[in-house]
């Protein structure tokens, strides 16, 4: 696989691509990039029919094996996989530069739609609205974290060892809240599963070449961020180096990151209630590209008591800081995949983290279903939402649309 040209190209001018060599205008990538962020509803397995079609079938900026290659790639680092995926097809396509640019195209739009989104029930009380009208959101979302928890449960669970890393990923978090709870749980699942592997040659030694310059970077903030965040009662730095810390302790997705930011966001912080977290992420499922963009809304949320501007400062620390780590690792990835993929260490580890995370995510759909209560409208309201997502008929947006007009109307 190549890695393509490091040189950033000038604004407009052709870069080398995919198949066959032919050269690609920037502009009408970015305009691809741009048409999957419309079409990428339902989470990572959901954006990826989306990348296959647009990338693959209709421009073959790549084959099909590299796709499925890349996507092996970004399941392996913490993040968001959609976002990582297509940052690594910019940067095989035109280097670092249009993969920093294919980013903002891709995430950008669902951001500040999430950020004005975050403003909601300042706007609903301003102007006398009930709250009532988002209140079969929060059982909708739970519907969405419900379905979300199967499917990934039934990809990760293959055996034994799965089944038990997934039960103990979620017992453990069921009783331990505090923040550091996660990322132990996920390194443990990588480690039990390397080392009750008992294959042979799981190291074996591979020649690499990595940029260090995006790992330094990425430590920096990682250890900056912990330092500054305690020299300073700054709402701002504190949402930064928290939603950064999700950012790199999440692997899979925008699912898997509810349980961590509930725990630290709801639970240990209380910027916000249970039903205004869950509402958020009701909002989201109806949005298309990546659900990352929450962050935008809970950053946003947990600087509410200032000015509108601090409010937005939230978001953008929120939404800026969860992606940040994610892209970092890939420009430090991407270029030595080549080798990286061929340590068996690293693809076993993915399974019991995977297996983990899934614990995780079926546990956060317990712990926020008890918290939306157990009113009969509310449990009605999610037990519609499991059935219309399990029929596959119809889409997300419309399942939102009606939980806020059942929330108008009843």
């Amino acid at each position: 696989m190549r890695s393509g040209r490091t040189d950033p190209p000038s604004p407009g001018k052709d870069v080398p691509a995919g198949q066959g060599n032919r050269p690609v205008r920037r502009a009408v990538f970015l305009k691809d990039v741009f048409l999957c962020a419309l079409g990428a509803y339902g989470g990572p397995e959901a954006h990826m029919s989306v990348f296959l079609d647009q990338m693959v079938v209709r421009r073959a900026y790549l084959g099909e094996a590299d796709l499925i290659e890349l996507i092996a790639l970004c399941s392996i680092l913490p993040g968001p996989t959609s976002t990582q995926t297509l940052v690594a097809i910019g940067h095989k396509v035109g280097g670092p530069w249009l993969a920093a640019l294919a980013m903002l195209v891709w995430a950008l739009p669902a951001l500040a739609v999430m950020t004005i989104l975050s403003f909601l029930y300042q706007f609903l009380a301003a102007w006398n609205i009930s709250f009532g009208v988002l209140r079969y959101l929060g059982p909708m979302a739970v519907g969405f974290i419900l379905v979300a928890a199967y499917r990934i449960g039934r990809k990760v669970v293959t055996d034994a060892l799965t089944m038990l890393l997934f039960l103990f990923g979620a017992v453990t978090t069921y009783f331990i809240r505090a923040p550091w709870i996660f990322p132990a749980v996920l390194l443990f699942g990588g480690a039990a599963s390397v080392l009750l592997a008992r294959e042979p040659d799981m190291w074996n030694r591979v020649r690499l070449s990595p940029p260090w310059i995006y790992l330094v970077l990425f430590a920096l903030f990682a250890l900056g961020g912990l330092f500054v965040e305690h020299l300073t009662d700054s709402r701002s730095v504190l949402l930064f180096e928290s939603f950064y810390r999700y950012g790199y302790l999440v692997f899979g997705g925008g699912q898997v990151v509810v349980p961590v930011m509930h725990s630290d966001l709801v639970q240990h912080w209380k910027f916000m209630t249970d039903q205004e977290f869950l509402t958020g992420y009701g909002l989201v499922q109806g949005l298309p590209g990546p659900m990352f963009s929450f962050a935008a809304y809970a950053g946003g949320m947990a600087a509410r008591g200032g000015s509108a501007l601090q409010q937005v400062f939230g978001a953008v620390a929120g939404g800026v800081g969860i992606f940040l780590p994610g892209l970092l690792l890939i420009y430090f990835v991407y270029p030595v995949w080549e080798g990286l993929r061929q340590i068996r260490a690293v693809r076993i580890s993915l399974r019991g983290i995977n297996a983990v995370a899934g614990g995780l995510i079926a546990v956060s759909a317990v712990i926020l279903m008890r918290a939306s209560g157990f009113q009969p409208d509310g449990l009605a309201a999610t037990a519609l939402s499991v059935g219309l997502l399990a029929w596959g008929k119809i889409p997300a947006p419309l399942i939102v649309l009606f939980a806020l007009c059942a929330g108008i109307v009843l």
